[in-house]
């Protein structure tokens, strides 16, 4: 990786932060800003998971390039253990996994892939969508208790809210405090927006849904190198079908400048 424009410490960056414990164990909290419904929003558990993965990989110059978790149960507020195993360690490729855990009770699996930019072909064949800028957007009105630590600037209307053919949304979104756009970032904007089958049948007619798996594919390397802490990001959120009480939910992430930066797929309950 190359150097890259420096990081601002934010609020974001002390909920997320890990402590070693030793023999590939880290403390971690889980802080009630980023409640949802029940328990803490994925994205930001998975950015706590990649934290303590990053410290244990030790290796600036591979990053992250695909995160998968499964969540077993929500955390609650206060303190969790997260052991991480590096499974496989190549010459440019780092495979690891990690555990977390709170008082004993098992909470996420993760497993992840690590690696050094690597030489061959490059092409990009997904264009950006077309979209009025942040400045043209709705802002967005908090619900929950995590929707503060956001900034959004809904497109098409405002925020999903049913009676839409599709369940497809499209926002704006960047931290409330100005920070560059990393790894860590983008595995929290993954689930930052509310789901997009709000867009259909409204917030009101579900009591939650709660992520079963999470995969993230990072296709940049982060921070970009024209990268400013108060950059918007574009996403657009997509779910094709929802049978049998599951849905699938798809993510593209998107840079101002229309790098995209990150694609995310996940299994969700619909209950």
């Amino acid at each position: 990786m190359t150097d890259s424009p420096s990081i601002p410490h934010t609020l974001f960056d002390d909920h997320t932060a890990v402590t070693a414990l030793g023999d590939g164990r880290f403390r971690a909290h889980m802080h009630p800003h980023w409640w949802v419904l029940v328990g803490p929003n994925g994205g930001y558990v998975a950015a706590v998971m990649l934290r303590a993965l990053e410290e244990a990989v030790g290796d600036r110059s591979r990053q992250a390039r695909t995160l998968t978790l499964h969540y077993l149960a929500p955390p609650a507020e206060g303190d969790v253990e997260i052991e991480v195993v590096i499974e496989r360690e190549g010459r440019s490729l780092t495979s690891v996994s990690a555990r977390m855990t709170q008082n004993g009770r098992p909470l996420v699996r993760a497993l992840a892939a690590f690696s050094k930019s690597r030489p061959g072909p490059e092409f990009r064949h997904m264009p950006m969508p077309e979209a009025a800028l942040p400045e043209q957007g709705t802002p967005g009105e908090g619900r929950i208790v995590m929707h503060d630590r956001y900034e959004y600037r809904w497109l098409g209307g405002g925020q999903p809210d049913g009676g839409a053919e599709r369940a497809e949304i499209q926002s704006w979104l960047r931290l409330a405090e100005p920070r560059t756009v990393d790894t860590l970032a983008l595995a929290a904007y993954c689930d930052a927006l509310p789901p997009a089958l709000f867009a259909v049948v409204g917030p009101e007619t579900l009591r939650g849904v709660p992520t079963v798996e999470l995969t993230i594919h990072f296709l940049a390397e982060v921070p970009l190198p024209s990268a400013r802490p108060d950059d918007f990001v574009l996403l657009t959120v997509e779910t094709p079908q929802v049978v049998s009480g599951f849905l699938q939910e798809d993510v593209a992430i998107w840079s101002r400048d229309g790098v995209l930066l990150a694609r995310s797929r996940q299994l969700a309950l619909n209950i």
